[in-house]
């Protein structure tokens, strides 16, 4: 197969090889007129840009002479520019930079190669359209390999988040490492700690979009069996679980931390979902997913101090300070399997005044003592509460509850 070059006279090739340079300066001034991105590029980007354009005019020449497709498979008109003009140029910007400059080589090529030689205008424009072909060919695939990098770079440092996350280190380290993942951080944040599902790429990406979709972003983690997801901004965090435990997670029980208001302290609804999961086999009926401080008395009687001072501070304290014998009629009232009668007969009370007392305990605590679920609950909150308290030899009788 006969080459463009020997196709073109040699007159018109050296007609060519002169109008680089011009050539160079008239893509130049076009970016600079058509592309206010570009005028506003800082200089030294701005130069290797030009050198860009220039680099590819003279390539063009040379493939002139070679136009076969293991020729064109070489094609390395980007090798001049320095790696981190793709970080400042996007590859919309780069497809309109090749565009413009196509079009100025395009309408300048009848007047180089002459208008005595129409034949030679025609090989040469049929060469360029091959040629810009290529080159759109030859962006597209340096982006793509810049795109495979960073997201497994960013793959990387998500799971090294997330890890920082789980394991509660420092603020400023789980705050470094978001930031130079791009991510916000003072939105609010949810930790969700389940049994992993499918774990492929695919899945990974279905919860971001599903994040996503609620008005929200997910940071997602696998580590064994265990699926963790960081969801963070205004989404709704029970329904967006649901919608995840119904699709992601595996078989067993999710458990949804408390929210907390940034990134950075994300470590304190991890380590509630996580005593959560131990937790969760003591209450077998419990919804799925079901909440971390839904599980308190599960994850006191299994040794988690933070829900032990939770029962306490949020049920016993305010009892105690409360007065109005609530404590009292609350103990009867647990003592006596939750009769009512029973308890007013202790306590030598009518049978009303036991009710209006208890509805004034759930209006304390938030724990209602007729609700079974919630009675075992402030039962728990008790029993902790009188563990508390300093004994006779003035220190805190049963085992410290870490306060």
């Amino acid at each position: 197969m006969s080459t463009v070059r020997s196709e073109l006279s040699p007159p018109t090739v050296r007609r060519l090889e002169a109008a680089q340079g011009s050539f160079a300066s008239a893509i130049a001034a076009r970016m600079d007129s058509a592309h206010p991105w570009y005028a506003a590029l800082p200089a030294d980007e701005r130069s290797w840009v030009g050198l860009v354009a220039q680099a590819g005019f003279g390539d063009f020449l040379r493939w002139l002479s070679e136009p076969e497709p293991d020729v064109l498979a070489g094609i390395a008109v980007f090798g001049t520019a320095p790696r981190e003009l793709m970080r400042s140029v996007t590859l919309q910007q780069t497809v309109e930079l090749v565009r413009t400059a196509i079009t100025v080589v395009e309408e300048g090529l009848d007047a180089v190669v002459g208008d005595g030689h129409p034949a030679e205008q025609v090989i040469a424009r049929q060469a360029l359209l091959r040629y810009s072909r290529e080159v759109a060919f030859a962006a597209a695939a340096v982006y793509a390999r810049a795109a495979e990098a960073r997201g497994a770079w960013d793959a990387r440092l998500e799971a090294l988040v997330v890890d920082a996350v789980l394991r509660g280190d420092g603020e400023d380290t789980i705050a470094s490492r978001a930031a130079a993942l791009g991510w916000s951080l003072d939105e609010s944040t949810t930790v969700v700690i389940g049994p992993s599902g499918e774990t492929s790429a695919g899945a990974v990406a279905r919860i971001r979009t599903l994040a996503r979709a609620a008005g929200g972003e997910a940071l997602v983690g696998v580590q064994g069996d265990r699926l963790v997801v960081v969801l963070t901004g205004g989404l709704d965090v029970q329904a967006t679980a649901e919608q995840l435990a119904r699709s992601e997670f595996g078989p067993g029980p999710v458990v949804v931390g408390p929210t907390v208001a940034t990134l950075p302290v994300a470590a304190r609804s991890a380590r509630a979902a996580l005593a959560g999961v131990v937790a969760a086999r003591a209450w077998p009926e419990a919804p799925r997913p079901v909440l971390a401080d839904d599980l308190l008395p599960e994850r006191a009687l299994s040794g988690d101090a933070t829900a032990r001072r939770a029962l306490v501070d949020r049920a016993y304290v305010p009892l105690e300070e409360a007065g109005g014998a609530l404590l009292e009629t609350l103990t009867a009232y647990l003592a006596h399997g939750g009769s009512l009668e029973a308890c007013a007969r202790s306590l030598f009370v009518h049978a009303n005044t036991v009710r209006y007392r208890l509805r004034r305990v759930a209006e304390v605590c938030g724990w209602t003592p007729s609700a079974p679920r919630e009675r075992f609950v402030l039962q728990t909150a008790l029993a902790l509460g009188r563990l508390s308290q300093a004994g006779p030899g003035g220190r805190a009788e049963g085992p410290p509850l870490g306060r």
